[in-house]
């Protein structure tokens, strides 16, 4: 089963500096009915303006994935690191037993577009760390490429819970599949584009939640880019 939430559906914050998707319920946006699916508690779609950005802030016992699209994105933490995510590139920041950190844009005149998706980690107090990796254009065209797992695959970042994340650009000659295990769901983004998904179409912003389905064919109408997580 695919549940299709239109882009029009999602929550949306724009306090001038700082331009969101909520996919979930978060911060002072509240629904009971979408708190969370299956692990992925979190998944925000942001544009920060020039010269701004999130002050020093804390996390607690939850798997951070940070994956810039446009721009780059300062970072701080109270461990004393310091660094950059620049487009193309993904962090994973295990909050663990507590972490404080910040982000910011430091560029002068242009925005950074960024996805940031929290998981459920598979245990608590888990020592704070952060791990980051670059993947080009050429990395995620025409497949589903794994960003981020818990499960040991390829040059994804290692997350702390049974989870793999995958981005791709889809071009329309592409034909993807990817299998759903036994007692698994995946949730779906469009980041850019149109896709048809087992017949499903999406378009950018919308999302599917999906449940006990095999397998998942995609095809595009045009040049596309989605994110897809493969959860239990």
């Amino acid at each position: 089963m695919i549940q299709t939430i239109k882009a029009s559906d999602r929550f949306h914050a724009d306090n001038g500096w700082l331009s969101t998707y909520w996919l979930f319920s978060f911060d002072y946006y509240y629904d009971p009915h979408n708190v969370a699916f299956g692990a992925l508690r979190v998944f925000n779609d942001d544009v920060i303006q020039a010269e701004s950005g999130f002050g020093m802030h804390g996390h607690k016992d939850m798997e951070i994935v940070t994956y810039v699209l446009d721009g780059a994105l300062t970072h701080k933490d109270s461990t004393g690191g310091e660094g950059q995510i620049a487009a193309g590139e993904v962090q994973r920041m295990t909050a663990g037993s507590g972490i404080r950190h910040s982000e910011y844009n430091q560029s002068k005149d242009t925005p950074v577009h960024l996805m940031q998706m929290w998981v459920l980690p598979n245990q608590t107090g888990l020592q704070p760390s952060y791990e980051q990796q670059r993947f080009t254009n050429e990395d995620r065209t025409g497949v589903l490429l794994p960003i981020a797992s818990g499960q040991g695959i390829g040059k994804a970042l290692t997350i702390h819970q049974d989870v793999t994340f995958y981005v791709a650009r889809i071009r329309p000659q592409d034909k993807l599949s990817h299998q759903l295990g036994a007692k698994r769901r995946a949730f779906l983004y469009v980041i850019d584009g149109a896709i048809t998904v087992n017949d499903e179409r999406f378009s950018k912003g919308d999302q599917g939640r999906i449940t006990a389905t095999a397998q998942l064919d995609f095809q595009a109408d045009q040049q596309s880019e989605i994110i897809l997580i493969d959860l239990p």
